[in-house]
């Protein structure tokens, strides 16, 4: 990859990834650490990357620095966020955007991801497979099943609109 595929391939994919990273993390700084972070790496292996697989491998690094983030989170912070996220709310407040956000950080890490770079990003199983890891059988239960706890989440009384 040459300087001049880089800067197009930072222009081309930087809102796609910071956009996949904000909506797990739900903290836009940590999210801008993680995407630098990413561009970082890419930057440092440019030569051993292709252009052509370069979003894969800006997805990839991203993802798999966002895990990192988190289980740095974990051991560092305490859960009283947990506690207060789930406290009830007011119903007259509802609003679809806050619920769905709320359903999707009721998912595990994992599943989250997978349902954002599927349905938010557009991305098919076997990309995300490289993308996480994970085959790609995994990939359609995991998001199967994350899609099922979605759904139980979004048709329960309270978030009913």
């Amino acid at each position: 990859m040459t300087e001049k595929e880089y800067n197009q391939c930072v222009s081309q994919y930087a809102d796609n990834v910071y956009r996949f990273i904000v909506k797990n993390l739900g903290h836009k700084e940590d999210a801008q650490d993680v995407v630098q972070t990413a561009f970082e790496k890419l930057w440092i292996n440019r030569e051993q990357v292709d252009n052509e697989r370069s979003k894969s491998y800006l997805f990839t690094v991203a993802y798999h620095q966002m895990i990192d983030h988190i289980r740095k989170q974990k051991r560092i912070t305490l859960k009283e966020n947990f506690k207060d996220h789930t406290a009830i709310t007011d119903k007259q407040e509802h609003n679809v955007k806050k619920i769905l956000d709320e359903a999707l950080h009721k998912l595990g890490e994992t599943q989250r991801s997978l349902v954002l770079l599927k349905d938010y990003e557009g991305y098919n199983y076997n990309e995300i497979g490289e993308i996480t890891g994970l085959s790609e059988s995994q990939v359609k239960v995991y998001l199967h099943r994350a899609r099922l706890q979605l759904k139980t989440y979004l048709v329960r009384r309270e978030n009913v609109l």
